[in-house]
């Protein structure tokens, strides 16, 4: 898929690497760029800066997510490219409260799923249509101390996997977007306050930039792959994870010790 005259949303874009991947887009030629975000001001700002349309959305809302959806097709008429990026941390393991798995489980996983039932029926119509779900690397892998995003970004991946298997004979392209460590908030402010996670995440590879993140997707998006991995050692680890993975958890039980050891 090219991002030259293509319609696309982006959700989360407020920042990070909705914002990256909103600015590469208007950058490659977009028809529109639809820039969501639970927190307006934020949306406005990047889509002031690209000429782009703000749109405030809570993509925990299956309502408000079909609302951002109709908007679009209202204005532009169609959907080409749906990059379905909110994620949270958590920052807990099994002790982490109900509630907190819960939303966690509403942003990582539910979030990709009302985006799907929004904007696959028009895409489906046309015969053509691309969905980005952003995941994480630790869909492929893990995230040691952090159990609610390692299982909510492993549902993730699984579910772009679930929808190219059942679309992709139908016009409709997919991809899974696993980075491992980007400069965002999502993983600095964590780091910040010394948890654990986003410690093993540092530990584990090269942080890279937003910016990195968006030029990996332009060209996984114009190969049409299936997994973007901008961080391309995710590959080799999930690999020897797939061989032997009594001994990829050996090795990074190893590495968390490592860590926090050095910490």
């Amino acid at each position: 898929m090219e991002l030259q005259d293509a319609v696309v949303v982006v959700t989360g874009a407020g920042s990070g690497i909705g914002a990256a991947l909103a600015r590469r887009s208007a950058a490659e030629g977009a028809a529109a760029v639809v820039v969501s975000d639970r927190d307006g001001e934020a949306a406005q700002r990047v889509a002031g800066e690209i000429g782009g349309t703000a749109d405030t959305t809570d993509v925990t809302d299956e309502a408000a997510v079909a609302a951002l959806v109709g908007r679009t097709l209202d204005a532009h008429g169609r959907v080409d490219l749906f990059c379905s990026n909110a994620g949270v941390f958590s920052g807990g393991g099994v002790e982490t409260p109900t509630d907190v798995w819960q939303q966690v489980f509403a942003v990582n996983v539910l979030a990709h799923v009302y985006a799907a039932r929004a904007v696959l029926p028009s895409m489906l119509e046309r015969g053509s249509g691309y969905l980005l779900n952003v995941a994480s690397a630790a869909g492929l892998l893990t995230t040691p101390g952090d159990a609610p995003y390692t299982v909510t970004k492993h549902g993730a991946v699984a579910f772009a996997e679930w929808l190219a298997v059942t679309y992709g004979d139908r016009g409709i392209g997919v991809s899974a977007l696993c980075p491992l460590g980007v400069a965002t908030p999502l993983l600095l402010d964590p780091l910040e306050q010394g948890e654990a996670a986003a410690a093993v995440v540092v530990a584990s590879g090269q942080v890279i930039t937003p910016e990195d993140v968006a030029r990996s997707v332009v060209e996984g998006l114009a190969d049409e792959r299936f997994l973007i991995l901008p961080h391309p050692e995710v590959g080799t680890y999930w690999a020897q994870k797939a061989a032997d993975p009594g001994r990829w958890i050996a090795g990074v039980r190893k590495l968390v010790r490592n860590t926090s050891r050095d910490r």
